[in-house]
Parts: structure tokens; sequence; C-alpha cells
């Protein structure tokens, strides 16, 4: 059973688009229907992390927002900090789930039980994943996995006692 997800940022819970203002901030589109998923399977008693190669306030904020606990921020080596959390959870590589979409998510991705990448994921990428999504990245990816793993662990009836 996949107990852990988790997620890239930038082409898979937005679209991987970047804008910057002239004042330097910054603006990310997330999904809303990633999000509920998210934060449901986390409700049911599952977790979630986030491990980005980049460092932005935005993403602790959607974090927070959804009830991220683990959020790894400006990672250069995602499978040593993947390890590191594994073992630090008590779980098995087995046992956790991850959506990348690009060369950075390469070794992260094939250490886990279960992968993904959007639609829109570079081609070595989808070389090696269980599963290229329907979805691009920041337009659902995310919920489609969330999805698939849901009715992968019998865990529908749980995930739909939160909103019946």
């Amino acid at each position: 059973m996949i107990k852990l997800i988790v997620l890239d940022v930038d082409g898979c819970m937005s679209d991987g688009k970047i804008i910057y203002h002239s004042d330097g901030s910054e603006i990310k589109n997330f999904n809303v229907k990633d999000g509920l998923a998210i934060s449901s399977w986390i409700k049911i008693g599952l977790h979630v992390a986030i491990i980005t190669g980049r460092d932005s306030k935005i993403v602790q904020r959607r974090a927070e927002e959804l009830g991220i606990k683990y959020l790894f921020q400006g990672i250069k080596d995602k499978e040593s900090v993947l390890k590191e959390l594994i073992s630090s959870l008590g779980f098995k590589h087995y046992e956790v789930g991850a959506i990348g979409d690009d060369l950075n998510d390469f070794k992260m991705l094939r250490s886990v039980g279960r992968s993904f990448t959007p639609k829109d994921g570079v081609k070595e990428i989808k070389d090696i994943v269980d599963t290229t999504l329907t979805c691009n990245g920041g337009d659902g990816a995310v919920r489609e996995m969330i999805d698939i793993l849901v009715d992968e662990n019998d865990l529908r009836e749980q995930f739909m006692a939160l909103w019946l």
C-alpha cells in the first residue's frame, strides 16, 4: 500500500511557468482539484511530501494551506532527501508514490514503488515511470495520480466519506 506520496512542484503541481513581477515577486498557478485530493489524502491518515529544486515562499504557503508536513525546497539531490524521509517515517520504498516531470526527478522516481509523470513530462521520464497521466502538470495531474492510488489501494470509500 502507498502510504506516502511525493510531489514535485514546477511542472507537476503547477504548469511549470514562473512569472516574475517587476518587484521580484513571482506567481505560480495551482489547481484546486489537486489541492482537494492532497488534503483528502492527508485527512485519511496518509502522508504527503513536497521535494522541489526551487525555493519559493508561494510553495511554502501552498504546503501550509494543504497541511503538508514534509516540505523540502532548494533540493539538488531529491533521491537522498527522499531516502532520509522514508527512513525517518519507517516506510519501505515500495510504500511510496511520486510524481515528477523532468530530469532532476529521474533518480527519485526510480527509487519509489509507484511513479507518475504528467502528460507533458519529458520523454526520458515517461520512459521510466509506471504511469504517464492524461493531465498536464498544473492541470489536474496530481489529482489524477491520487485518484489512481486511492483506487489501487482500495481507499475510495474512506476518501469519499470525507465529503459525503
